[in-house]
């Protein structure tokens, strides 16, 4: 069994290598394609949790708090990365991966008009996991600015600044 296989024990286990950061209630993971760059995945840290729904509403609340704290993290860095930044987009399916987890999509005004107004996964699969954009070395700097945007030290009462 690999860290593919098991994404979650392997975050538990310090042995999955996309993992950036450790947050309240899960783990941040780079997406194994960075098509779209600062694509990025919390991973519930429990694997029994299939749902939202599913957890205590206290600790829903703080799910949903780390999913908005990695989208503005994303947003950051994304927009200092490229001035082509758009927006973020937010998606909880657990529709193929039966565990809690959200994606977190950073888009670009570089995209294609009839592409940029749904969903991700309305590009080609092929396009979208092709190899060029397969997560490694050439994503250092994204890793290292996301994962220092989101260890650093924040203050929940003074709003965001981009």
């Amino acid at each position: 069994m690999t860290w593919r296989d098991d994404r979650i024990g392997s975050a538990r286990r310090g042995t999955n290598p996309t993992v950036i950061a450790r947050l309240h209630t899960g783990f941040v993971a780079l997406g194994d394609s960075q098509f779209l760059p600062g694509y990025c995945v919390l991973l519930t840290d429990d694997p029994t949790i299939g749902s939202l729904t599913d957890l205590p509403r206290t600790r829903r609340l703080a799910f949903l708090a780390d999913m908005d704290l990695l989208g503005q993290a994303v947003a950051t860095v994304c927009a200092r990365l490229d001035p082509a930044f758009r927006r973020i987009n937010y998606q909880i399916l657990g529709n193929l991966d039966e565990y809690l987890h959200a994606h977190v999509h950073a888009r670009y005004t570089w995209e294609p008009a009839d592409r940029s107004i749904g969903p991700v996964s309305h590009y080609p699969r092929e396009l979208r996991d092709a190899p060029a954009h397969q997560l490694g070395p050439q994503h250092d700097t994204l890793r290292a600015a996301l994962t220092t945007e989101l260890t650093r030290p924040t203050d929940p009462d003074q709003p965001e600044s981009d």
